[in-house]
């Protein structure tokens, strides 16, 4: 086991470090939702749907 484990430590040691940055990025996804932070950057002028990011929300508007 040693063996497997000493040969295959790189590789197991870039994966933890994808699924950690994959991790953070959803970490910080739900975050920015639940502040009511658009996911999309909120850059409209350089938004080819910003007709339909502004019909969303003048909907939700009262």
């Amino acid at each position: 086991m040693s063996e497997w484990f000493s040969a295959n430590l790189p590789n197991i040691l870039v994966c933890l470090a994808l699924g950690g940055i994959v991790f953070l990025s959803i970490f910080a996804t739900v975050r920015g939702r639940k502040k009511g932070k658009p996911s999309c950057g909120g850059n409209c002028a350089c938004c080819g749907a910003c007709k339909a990011c502004a019909q969303k929300k003048e909907a939700v508007r009262p």
